[in-house]
Protein backbone atom coordinates (compact mmCIF):
# COMPACT_ATOMS: atom_id res chain seq x y z
CA UNK A 1 0.00 0.00 0.00
CA UNK A 2 2.78 2.41 0.94
CA UNK A 3 4.64 1.58 -2.24
CA UNK A 4 1.60 2.31 -4.42
CA UNK A 5 1.08 5.59 -2.54
CA UNK A 6 4.72 6.48 -3.18
CA UNK A 7 4.27 5.78 -6.87
CA UNK A 8 1.21 8.01 -6.94
CA UNK A 9 3.09 10.87 -5.27
CA UNK A 10 6.00 10.37 -7.62
CA UNK A 11 3.72 10.49 -10.67
CA UNK A 12 2.11 13.67 -9.32
CA UNK A 13 5.51 15.29 -8.82
CA UNK A 14 6.62 14.41 -12.34
CA UNK A 15 3.43 15.89 -13.75
CA UNK A 16 3.73 19.11 -11.73
CA UNK A 17 7.41 19.45 -12.61
CA UNK A 18 6.74 19.05 -16.31
CA UNK A 19 4.03 21.69 -16.16
CA UNK A 20 6.22 24.13 -14.22
CA UNK A 21 8.97 23.76 -16.79
CA UNK A 22 6.64 25.21 -19.40
CA UNK A 23 6.14 28.35 -17.29
CA UNK A 24 9.62 29.60 -16.47
CA UNK A 25 10.24 32.85 -14.67
CA UNK A 26 10.16 35.57 -17.28
CA UNK A 27 13.61 36.89 -16.37
CA UNK A 28 15.05 33.89 -14.55
CA UNK A 29 18.64 34.17 -15.75
CA UNK A 30 21.69 36.42 -15.45
CA UNK A 31 21.71 36.31 -11.64
CA UNK A 32 25.51 36.15 -11.21
CA UNK A 33 27.88 39.01 -12.06
CA UNK A 34 31.14 37.12 -11.61
CA UNK A 35 32.51 33.74 -10.62
CA UNK A 36 35.97 32.58 -9.64
CA UNK A 37 37.69 30.18 -11.98
CA UNK A 38 41.06 28.47 -11.74
CA UNK A 39 43.81 28.86 -14.33
CA UNK A 40 47.51 28.07 -14.47
CA UNK A 41 48.15 31.46 -12.84
CA UNK A 42 45.71 30.81 -10.01
CA UNK A 43 42.20 32.09 -9.26
CA UNK A 44 40.76 34.80 -11.50
CA UNK A 45 37.33 36.40 -11.93
CA UNK A 46 35.14 35.41 -14.84
CA UNK A 47 32.60 38.19 -15.50
CA UNK A 48 29.12 37.84 -16.99
CA UNK A 49 26.07 40.02 -17.62
CA UNK A 50 23.77 40.20 -14.59
CA UNK A 51 20.53 41.80 -13.43
CA UNK A 52 18.45 42.06 -10.23
CA UNK A 53 15.48 39.79 -9.66
CA UNK A 54 11.97 41.02 -10.46
CA UNK A 55 10.07 42.36 -7.45
CA UNK A 56 6.78 44.06 -6.55
CA UNK A 57 7.64 47.65 -7.43
CA UNK A 58 4.57 49.00 -5.62
CA UNK A 59 6.45 48.56 -2.32
CA UNK A 60 8.65 51.49 -3.33
CA UNK A 61 6.22 53.66 -5.27
CA UNK A 62 5.27 57.24 -4.61
CA UNK A 63 1.94 58.57 -5.87
CA UNK A 64 0.72 61.99 -6.93
CA UNK A 65 -2.87 62.94 -7.81
CA UNK A 66 -3.93 65.79 -10.04
CA UNK A 67 -6.05 67.66 -9.11
CA UNK A 68 -4.82 67.20 -5.53
CA UNK A 69 -8.30 67.61 -3.98
CA UNK A 70 -9.89 64.92 -6.14
CA UNK A 71 -10.07 62.30 -3.34
CA UNK A 72 -13.51 61.95 -1.78
CA UNK A 73 -14.34 62.74 1.84
CA UNK A 74 -13.50 66.41 2.22
CA UNK A 75 -16.27 67.41 2.62
CA UNK A 76 -18.07 64.11 3.31
CA UNK A 77 -20.32 62.88 0.52
CA UNK A 78 -22.46 59.92 -0.46
CA UNK A 79 -21.76 57.60 -3.39
CA UNK A 80 -24.07 54.98 -4.82
CA UNK A 81 -23.82 51.74 -6.75
CA UNK A 82 -23.85 51.68 -10.52
CA UNK A 83 -26.48 48.94 -10.68
CA UNK A 84 -28.63 50.36 -7.87
CA UNK A 85 -28.59 54.16 -7.46
CA UNK A 86 -30.42 53.81 -4.12
CA UNK A 87 -27.74 51.61 -2.47
CA UNK A 88 -25.37 54.25 -1.13
CA UNK A 89 -22.43 54.64 1.28
CA UNK A 90 -20.55 57.57 2.74
CA UNK A 91 -16.99 58.79 2.17
CA UNK A 92 -15.58 60.84 5.05
CA UNK A 93 -11.86 61.66 5.26
CA UNK A 94 -12.07 62.32 9.03
CA UNK A 95 -13.17 58.76 9.87
CA UNK A 96 -10.68 55.94 9.13
CA UNK A 97 -13.37 53.38 8.34
CA UNK A 98 -14.99 55.73 5.81
CA UNK A 99 -11.86 57.31 4.31
CA UNK A 100 -10.41 56.28 0.94
CA UNK A 101 -6.93 57.90 0.62
CA UNK A 102 -4.55 57.20 -2.34
CA UNK A 103 -2.30 54.79 -0.40
CA UNK A 104 -5.14 52.26 -0.34
CA UNK A 105 -4.48 51.65 -4.05
CA UNK A 106 -1.41 49.60 -3.11
CA UNK A 107 -1.81 48.60 0.52
CA UNK A 108 -1.13 45.10 1.80
CA UNK A 109 -4.81 44.09 1.71
CA UNK A 110 -4.73 44.29 -2.07
CA UNK A 111 -8.14 43.67 -3.58
CA UNK A 112 -10.08 43.61 -0.34
CA UNK A 113 -13.25 45.58 -1.14
CA UNK A 114 -13.01 47.79 1.96
CA UNK A 115 -9.59 49.25 1.12
CA UNK A 116 -9.60 51.37 -1.99
CA UNK A 117 -8.95 54.89 -3.16
CA UNK A 118 -11.96 56.79 -4.39
CA UNK A 119 -12.46 60.06 -6.21
CA UNK A 120 -15.24 62.58 -5.66
CA UNK A 121 -18.44 61.87 -7.53
CA UNK A 122 -19.37 63.53 -10.81
CA UNK A 123 -21.33 66.25 -9.10
CA UNK A 124 -19.80 68.86 -11.45
CA UNK A 125 -21.34 67.28 -14.56
CA UNK A 126 -21.28 68.18 -17.48
CA UNK A 127 -17.78 69.40 -16.65
CA UNK A 128 -15.46 66.38 -17.22
CA UNK A 129 -14.44 64.31 -14.22
CA UNK A 130 -10.76 63.66 -14.94
CA UNK A 131 -7.89 62.47 -12.76
CA UNK A 132 -4.18 61.96 -13.36
CA UNK A 133 -2.59 59.33 -11.09
CA UNK A 134 1.20 59.48 -11.36
CA UNK A 135 3.34 56.63 -10.01
CA UNK A 136 7.05 57.35 -9.69
CA UNK A 137 10.09 55.63 -8.23
CA UNK A 138 13.00 58.04 -8.80
CA UNK A 139 14.60 55.08 -10.56
CA UNK A 140 14.65 53.52 -13.99
CA UNK A 141 12.66 50.27 -14.01
CA UNK A 142 12.34 47.39 -16.47
CA UNK A 143 8.85 45.90 -16.50
CA UNK A 144 8.72 42.11 -16.37
CA UNK A 145 5.02 41.32 -15.96
CA UNK A 146 1.60 42.74 -16.81
CA UNK A 147 0.49 46.02 -15.26
CA UNK A 148 -2.81 45.21 -13.53
CA UNK A 149 -5.31 47.79 -12.21
CA UNK A 150 -8.30 46.63 -10.17
CA UNK A 151 -11.27 49.00 -10.01
CA UNK A 152 -13.89 48.88 -7.27
CA UNK A 153 -16.07 51.11 -9.40
CA UNK A 154 -16.74 50.13 -12.97
CA UNK A 155 -13.77 50.29 -15.30
CA UNK A 156 -13.54 53.75 -16.87
CA UNK A 157 -15.14 54.48 -20.23
CA UNK A 158 -12.02 56.39 -21.30
CA UNK A 159 -8.46 56.00 -20.03
CA UNK A 160 -4.90 56.44 -21.23
CA UNK A 161 -1.88 54.69 -19.71
CA UNK A 162 1.28 56.76 -20.22
CA UNK A 163 4.97 56.27 -19.46
CA UNK A 164 7.96 58.51 -18.92
CA UNK A 165 11.63 57.71 -19.39
CA UNK A 166 12.93 61.00 -18.00
CA UNK A 167 11.37 61.20 -14.54
CA UNK A 168 8.16 62.88 -15.65
CA UNK A 169 9.59 65.63 -17.82
CA UNK A 170 8.02 64.18 -20.96
CA UNK A 171 5.31 61.57 -21.48
CA UNK A 172 4.32 59.16 -24.21
CA UNK A 173 1.25 56.93 -24.50
CA UNK A 174 1.53 53.25 -23.60
CA UNK A 175 -2.04 52.22 -24.44
CA UNK A 176 -5.50 53.72 -24.98
CA UNK A 177 -8.67 52.28 -23.43
CA UNK A 178 -12.19 53.19 -24.56
CA UNK A 179 -15.68 51.87 -25.05
CA UNK A 180 -15.43 53.26 -28.60
CA UNK A 181 -11.84 53.75 -29.81
CA UNK A 182 -12.80 55.28 -33.13
CA UNK A 183 -15.07 57.87 -31.55
CA UNK A 184 -12.82 58.68 -28.58
CA UNK A 185 -9.33 58.63 -30.09
CA UNK A 186 -9.88 58.22 -33.83
CA UNK A 187 -8.15 54.84 -33.65
CA UNK A 188 -9.25 51.44 -34.87
CA UNK A 189 -9.77 49.08 -31.93
CA UNK A 190 -7.11 46.41 -31.54
CA UNK A 191 -6.02 43.73 -29.14
CA UNK A 192 -2.50 42.78 -28.14
CA UNK A 193 -3.22 39.51 -29.96
CA UNK A 194 -3.29 41.51 -33.21
CA UNK A 195 0.38 42.48 -32.77
CA UNK A 196 3.32 40.76 -34.44
CA UNK A 197 7.07 40.86 -33.95
CA UNK A 198 7.20 43.65 -36.49
CA UNK A 199 4.45 45.72 -34.80
CA UNK A 200 5.20 44.94 -31.14
CA UNK A 201 6.05 48.61 -30.46
CA UNK A 202 2.74 49.85 -31.86
CA UNK A 203 0.59 51.91 -29.50
CA UNK A 204 -2.94 50.52 -29.69
CA UNK A 205 -6.44 51.39 -28.46
CA UNK A 206 -8.35 48.51 -26.94
CA UNK A 207 -12.04 48.12 -26.07
CA UNK A 208 -11.53 44.90 -24.09
CA UNK A 209 -11.38 46.55 -20.67
CA UNK A 210 -13.91 49.38 -20.94
CA UNK A 211 -17.26 47.61 -21.13
CA UNK A 212 -19.46 45.83 -18.63
CA UNK A 213 -19.97 46.18 -14.90
CA UNK A 214 -19.76 42.83 -13.16
CA UNK A 215 -17.80 41.39 -10.26
CA UNK A 216 -15.34 39.72 -12.64
CA UNK A 217 -14.96 42.72 -14.95
CA UNK A 218 -13.10 45.09 -12.65
CA UNK A 219 -9.57 44.29 -13.82
CA UNK A 220 -7.66 46.18 -16.51
CA UNK A 221 -4.35 45.00 -18.01
CA UNK A 222 -1.42 46.35 -19.91
CA UNK A 223 -0.06 43.14 -21.37
CA UNK A 224 3.71 42.78 -20.99
CA UNK A 225 3.87 38.99 -21.14
CA UNK A 226 1.80 38.78 -24.31
CA UNK A 227 4.35 41.02 -25.98
CA UNK A 228 7.19 38.87 -24.65
CA UNK A 229 5.41 35.83 -26.08
CA UNK A 230 5.79 37.21 -29.60
CA UNK A 231 9.49 36.31 -29.29
CA UNK A 232 9.59 33.66 -26.56
CA UNK A 233 6.53 31.62 -27.50
CA UNK A 234 3.08 31.36 -25.92
CA UNK A 235 4.43 29.84 -22.70
CA UNK A 236 7.63 31.89 -22.69
CA UNK A 237 9.67 28.71 -23.09
CA UNK A 238 12.18 30.25 -25.52
CA UNK A 239 13.63 33.05 -23.40
CA UNK A 240 16.90 32.93 -25.33
CA UNK A 241 15.06 34.32 -28.34
CA UNK A 242 13.60 37.17 -26.25
CA UNK A 243 16.98 38.05 -24.77
CA UNK A 244 18.50 38.13 -28.23
CA UNK A 245 15.75 40.42 -29.52
CA UNK A 246 16.12 42.77 -26.55
CA UNK A 247 19.77 43.16 -27.50
CA UNK A 248 19.34 43.52 -31.23
CA UNK A 249 15.90 45.06 -31.92
CA UNK A 250 16.03 48.84 -31.82
CA UNK A 251 13.93 50.44 -29.05
CA UNK A 252 12.55 47.09 -27.83
CA UNK A 253 14.24 47.22 -24.43
CA UNK A 254 13.27 50.88 -24.02
CA UNK A 255 9.64 49.96 -24.68
CA UNK A 256 9.57 47.94 -21.44
CA UNK A 257 11.56 50.55 -19.50
CA UNK A 258 10.03 53.35 -17.42
CA UNK A 259 10.81 55.87 -14.70
CA UNK A 260 7.17 56.90 -14.15
CA UNK A 261 3.66 55.70 -15.02
CA UNK A 262 0.64 57.93 -15.40
CA UNK A 263 -2.95 56.69 -15.34
CA UNK A 264 -5.17 59.28 -17.00
CA UNK A 265 -8.79 58.68 -16.05
CA UNK A 266 -10.83 60.68 -18.58
CA UNK A 267 -14.42 59.47 -18.13
CA UNK A 268 -15.87 57.25 -15.38
CA UNK A 269 -17.92 54.16 -16.06
CA UNK A 270 -21.48 55.10 -16.93
CA UNK A 271 -22.88 51.71 -17.87
CA UNK A 272 -25.00 53.33 -20.54
CA UNK A 273 -24.81 55.71 -23.47
CA UNK A 274 -26.06 58.78 -21.60
CA UNK A 275 -25.25 60.12 -18.17
CA UNK A 276 -28.20 60.26 -15.79
CA UNK A 277 -28.04 63.82 -14.37
CA UNK A 278 -30.42 62.87 -11.54
CA UNK A 279 -28.08 60.22 -10.10
CA UNK A 280 -24.58 61.71 -10.45
CA UNK A 281 -23.45 60.00 -7.22
CA UNK A 282 -23.20 56.78 -9.28
CA UNK A 283 -20.26 58.13 -11.30
CA UNK A 284 -16.77 58.15 -9.76
CA UNK A 285 -13.44 56.33 -9.87
CA UNK A 286 -12.36 53.78 -7.26
CA UNK A 287 -9.17 51.67 -7.40
CA UNK A 288 -8.42 48.91 -4.88
CA UNK A 289 -5.13 47.60 -6.30
CA UNK A 290 -2.36 48.46 -8.77
CA UNK A 291 0.21 45.81 -9.59
CA UNK A 292 3.55 46.70 -11.19
CA UNK A 293 6.26 44.03 -11.27
CA UNK A 294 9.72 44.86 -12.54
CA UNK A 295 13.37 45.20 -11.70
CA UNK A 296 15.77 48.02 -11.19
CA UNK A 297 17.48 48.81 -14.46
CA UNK A 298 21.20 48.37 -13.83
CA UNK A 299 22.37 47.98 -17.44
CA UNK A 300 23.28 44.31 -16.74
CA UNK A 301 25.93 45.37 -14.22
CA UNK A 302 24.26 44.37 -10.90
CA UNK A 303 22.21 41.65 -9.24
CA UNK A 304 21.02 43.75 -6.32
CA UNK A 305 19.03 46.94 -5.75
CA UNK A 306 18.75 48.65 -2.37
CA UNK A 307 16.71 51.50 -0.94
CA UNK A 308 18.79 54.39 0.37
CA UNK A 309 17.38 57.76 1.46
CA UNK A 310 14.04 56.70 -0.03
CA UNK A 311 15.66 56.02 -3.40
CA UNK A 312 16.37 52.75 -5.17
CA UNK A 313 20.01 52.29 -6.13
CA UNK A 314 21.72 49.50 -8.04
CA UNK A 315 24.48 47.64 -6.19
CA UNK A 316 26.86 47.98 -9.09
CA UNK A 317 29.50 45.45 -10.14
CA UNK A 318 31.94 45.36 -13.07
CA UNK A 319 33.70 48.53 -11.82
CA UNK A 320 30.61 50.62 -12.62
CA UNK A 321 28.78 53.18 -10.51
CA UNK A 322 25.73 55.46 -10.52
CA UNK A 323 22.02 54.87 -9.79
CA UNK A 324 21.73 52.70 -12.94
CA UNK A 325 25.42 51.58 -13.06
CA UNK A 326 25.57 54.00 -15.99
CA UNK A 327 29.20 55.06 -15.77
CA UNK A 328 32.64 53.74 -14.89
CA UNK A 329 34.11 54.20 -11.44
CA UNK A 330 36.98 56.58 -10.92
CA UNK A 331 40.27 54.98 -11.98
CA UNK A 332 38.38 52.48 -14.16
CA UNK A 333 37.93 54.56 -17.29
CA UNK A 334 40.38 52.73 -19.51
CA UNK A 335 37.68 52.43 -22.15
CA UNK A 336 34.26 54.02 -22.64
CA UNK A 337 31.42 52.74 -20.47
CA UNK A 338 29.06 50.27 -22.11
CA UNK A 339 25.96 48.44 -20.95
CA UNK A 340 26.18 44.68 -20.60
CA UNK A 341 24.74 42.42 -23.26
CA UNK A 342 22.44 39.38 -23.05
CA UNK A 343 24.46 37.80 -25.85
CA UNK A 344 25.94 35.28 -26.19
CA UNK A 345 23.44 33.08 -24.37
CA UNK A 346 23.53 32.04 -21.54
CA UNK A 347 26.10 34.26 -19.77
CA UNK A 348 26.02 37.34 -21.95
CA UNK A 349 28.86 39.88 -22.11
CA UNK A 350 29.77 41.89 -19.02
CA UNK A 351 31.55 44.80 -20.77
CA UNK A 352 33.32 45.64 -17.53
CA UNK A 353 35.04 48.97 -17.02
CA UNK A 354 38.79 48.58 -17.43
CA UNK A 355 41.51 50.18 -15.28
CA UNK A 356 42.56 53.57 -16.57
CA UNK A 357 45.92 55.25 -16.94
CA UNK A 358 46.96 57.15 -13.82
CA UNK A 359 46.67 60.89 -14.28
CA UNK A 360 49.20 61.64 -11.53
CA UNK A 361 51.94 63.87 -12.91
CA UNK A 362 54.97 65.96 -11.92
CA UNK A 363 56.28 69.33 -13.00
CA UNK A 364 56.70 69.80 -16.76
CA UNK A 365 60.50 69.55 -16.52
CA UNK A 366 60.39 66.15 -14.89
CA UNK A 367 57.48 64.33 -16.55
CA UNK A 368 57.45 60.62 -15.82
CA UNK A 369 55.45 57.62 -16.93
CA UNK A 370 53.47 56.35 -13.93
CA UNK A 371 52.23 52.79 -13.51
CA UNK A 372 48.69 52.12 -14.55
CA UNK A 373 45.91 51.08 -12.18
CA UNK A 374 45.87 47.31 -12.23
CA UNK A 375 42.81 45.13 -12.07
CA UNK A 376 43.64 44.29 -8.44
CA UNK A 377 43.75 47.87 -7.17
CA UNK A 378 45.59 51.16 -7.43
CA UNK A 379 49.32 50.85 -7.94
CA UNK A 380 51.63 52.68 -5.56
CA UNK A 381 51.93 56.23 -6.97
CA UNK A 382 55.44 56.49 -5.51
CA UNK A 383 56.64 53.54 -7.53
CA UNK A 384 57.87 54.61 -10.96
CA UNK A 385 58.44 52.33 -13.90
CA UNK A 386 61.73 52.53 -15.82
CA UNK A 387 61.97 55.90 -17.51
CA UNK A 388 63.08 54.53 -20.89
CA UNK A 389 65.17 57.63 -21.22
CA UNK A 390 62.10 59.85 -21.52
CA UNK A 391 62.29 61.77 -18.26
CA UNK A 392 63.94 64.77 -19.89
CA UNK A 393 61.53 65.05 -22.80
CA UNK A 394 58.96 67.58 -21.62
CA UNK A 395 56.35 66.72 -24.23
CA UNK A 396 56.01 63.13 -23.05
CA UNK A 397 53.28 62.84 -20.43
CA UNK A 398 50.69 60.52 -19.01
CA UNK A 399 47.20 61.25 -20.35
CA UNK A 400 43.75 59.75 -20.54
CA UNK A 401 43.90 56.80 -22.95
CA UNK A 402 42.69 57.43 -26.46
CA UNK A 403 42.20 53.76 -27.30
CA UNK A 404 42.34 50.44 -25.51
CA UNK A 405 45.58 49.15 -24.05
CA UNK A 406 46.53 45.98 -25.95
CA UNK A 407 49.17 43.70 -24.45
CA UNK A 408 47.88 40.35 -25.73
CA UNK A 409 47.21 39.25 -22.16
CA UNK A 410 50.86 39.48 -21.09
CA UNK A 411 50.37 42.64 -19.00
CA UNK A 412 47.52 44.46 -17.32
CA UNK A 413 49.31 47.79 -17.09
CA UNK A 414 50.01 50.45 -19.71
CA UNK A 415 51.32 53.98 -19.95
CA UNK A 416 50.17 56.45 -22.56
CA UNK A 417 52.79 58.61 -24.34
CA UNK A 418 51.07 61.70 -25.64
CA UNK A 419 53.77 62.86 -28.06
CA UNK A 420 53.59 59.49 -29.84
CA UNK A 421 49.80 59.10 -29.36
CA UNK A 422 50.19 55.51 -28.31
CA UNK A 423 50.39 53.07 -25.42
CA UNK A 424 53.39 51.25 -24.00
CA UNK A 425 52.75 48.02 -22.13
CA UNK A 426 54.41 47.92 -18.71
CA UNK A 427 55.97 44.83 -17.09
CA UNK A 428 55.34 42.28 -19.83
CA UNK A 429 55.09 38.72 -18.54
CA UNK A 430 55.59 35.28 -20.07
CA UNK A 431 59.07 36.20 -21.38
CA UNK A 432 57.65 38.85 -23.72
CA UNK A 433 58.70 42.44 -24.38
CA UNK A 434 57.89 45.29 -26.74
CA UNK A 435 55.31 48.04 -27.07
CA UNK A 436 52.44 45.52 -27.01
CA UNK A 437 54.35 42.59 -25.43
CA UNK A 438 54.49 41.20 -28.94
CA UNK A 439 58.23 40.35 -28.98
CA UNK A 440 60.32 37.80 -27.06
CA UNK A 441 62.98 38.61 -24.48
CA UNK A 442 66.63 37.97 -25.23
CA UNK A 443 67.32 34.25 -25.03
CA UNK A 444 63.69 33.35 -25.87
CA UNK A 445 62.21 32.63 -29.25
CA UNK A 446 58.82 32.95 -30.85
CA UNK A 447 56.74 29.79 -30.75
CA UNK A 448 55.35 29.90 -34.27
CA UNK A 449 52.64 27.38 -33.39
CA UNK A 450 51.22 29.64 -30.66
CA UNK A 451 49.09 32.74 -31.01
CA UNK A 452 50.26 36.09 -29.68
CA UNK A 453 48.01 35.84 -26.62
CA UNK A 454 49.29 32.36 -25.69
CA UNK A 455 51.33 32.17 -22.47
CA UNK A 456 53.78 29.89 -24.30
CA UNK A 457 54.36 32.28 -27.20
CA UNK A 458 58.03 32.74 -26.12
CA UNK A 459 60.03 29.55 -25.16
CA UNK A 460 63.70 28.59 -23.99
CA UNK A 461 63.97 25.75 -26.31
CA UNK A 462 63.99 26.76 -29.93
CA UNK A 463 63.16 23.26 -31.14
CA UNK A 464 62.46 19.73 -29.96
CA UNK A 465 61.04 16.56 -31.38
CA UNK A 466 57.54 16.95 -29.86
CA UNK A 467 56.10 20.47 -30.09
CA UNK A 468 58.72 22.67 -31.69
CA UNK A 469 59.56 20.56 -34.70
CA UNK A 470 61.95 21.85 -37.34
CA UNK A 471 60.03 22.18 -40.61
CA UNK A 472 60.81 21.44 -44.25
CA UNK A 473 63.45 18.79 -43.52
CA UNK A 474 65.32 20.73 -40.85
CA UNK A 475 66.89 18.97 -37.87
CA UNK A 476 67.01 20.13 -34.24
CA UNK A 477 70.48 20.57 -32.77
CA UNK A 478 70.62 20.40 -28.96
CA UNK A 479 67.25 22.16 -28.68
CA UNK A 480 68.86 25.52 -29.48
CA UNK A 481 68.63 25.76 -33.27
CA UNK A 482 67.28 24.15 -36.40
CA UNK A 483 69.74 23.08 -39.09
CA UNK A 484 67.84 24.03 -42.25
CA UNK A 485 68.29 22.78 -45.84
CA UNK A 486 69.68 25.41 -48.26
CA UNK A 487 66.25 26.30 -49.65
CA UNK A 488 64.73 27.27 -46.26
CA UNK A 489 65.57 29.60 -43.40
CA UNK A 490 63.97 30.93 -40.21
CA UNK A 491 63.97 29.75 -36.62
CA UNK A 492 62.10 26.57 -37.53
CA UNK A 493 63.05 26.53 -41.21
CA UNK A 494 59.60 27.91 -41.94
CA UNK A 495 60.65 30.54 -44.53
CA UNK A 496 61.79 29.94 -48.11
CA UNK A 497 65.42 30.95 -48.55
CA UNK A 498 66.09 34.03 -50.70
CA UNK A 499 69.10 32.38 -52.41
CA UNK A 500 68.68 33.00 -56.11
CA UNK A 501 65.81 35.38 -55.47
CA UNK A 502 67.20 38.88 -55.28
CA UNK A 503 63.74 40.48 -54.98
CA UNK A 504 62.97 38.50 -51.84
CA UNK A 505 66.25 39.59 -50.28
CA UNK A 506 65.94 43.22 -51.34
CA UNK A 507 64.15 44.74 -48.40
CA UNK A 508 65.08 48.29 -49.32
CA UNK A 509 65.11 51.07 -46.78
CA UNK A 510 63.02 50.04 -43.82
CA UNK A 511 60.67 52.44 -42.06
CA UNK A 512 61.65 53.58 -38.59
CA UNK A 513 59.55 51.49 -36.20
CA UNK A 514 58.05 52.72 -32.95
CA UNK A 515 60.31 50.56 -30.69
CA UNK A 516 63.37 51.95 -32.49
CA UNK A 517 62.03 55.47 -32.10
CA UNK A 518 61.57 54.98 -28.36
CA UNK A 519 65.14 53.71 -27.98
CA UNK A 520 66.46 56.68 -29.96
CA UNK A 521 64.62 59.29 -27.92
CA UNK A 522 67.31 59.57 -25.18
CA UNK A 523 69.91 60.25 -27.87
CA UNK A 524 67.99 62.89 -29.75
CA UNK A 525 66.40 64.54 -26.68
CA UNK A 526 69.25 67.10 -26.25
CA UNK A 527 68.74 68.12 -29.91
CA UNK A 528 65.03 68.81 -29.36
CA UNK A 529 62.18 66.86 -30.90
CA UNK A 530 61.34 69.54 -33.44
CA UNK A 531 64.67 69.16 -35.17
CA UNK A 532 64.39 65.39 -35.31
CA UNK A 533 61.07 65.22 -37.10
CA UNK A 534 62.30 67.05 -40.21
CA UNK A 535 61.89 65.01 -43.39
Amino acid sequence: MYFSRFLSLHALWVTVSSVIQHYPSVWGHYDVCKTQIYTDEGKIWDYSACQPEAIDMMKYVKVNLDPPNITCGNPPENFCGMGNPYMCNECDATIDELAHPPELMFDAEGRHPYTFWQSTTWKGYPKPLQVNITLYWNKTIELTDNIVITFESGRPDLMILEKSLDYGRTWQPYQYYATDCLDAFNMEPKSVRDLTQQTVLEIICTEEYSTGYMANSKILHFEIKDRFALFAGARLHNMASLYGQLDTTKNLRDFFTITDLRIRLLRPATGEIYVDPHHLTRYFYAISDIRVVGRCKCNLHATGCREENKKLLCECEHNTTGPDCGKCKKNYQGRPWSAGSYLPIPKGTANICMPSISSIGTSPKHDRIWPNISSLGVSNPNQVTPKLGLSTVSSVQVAVPKRDCECFGHSNRCSYIDVLSTFICVSCKHNTRGQHCELCRMGYYRNVSAKLDDENVCIANVCDNELQICLNGGTCEKNVRCLCPPTYTGVLCEKPSCEGNSEACNTGQRALTLPCLILLLPLIAPLGLSGFFLF
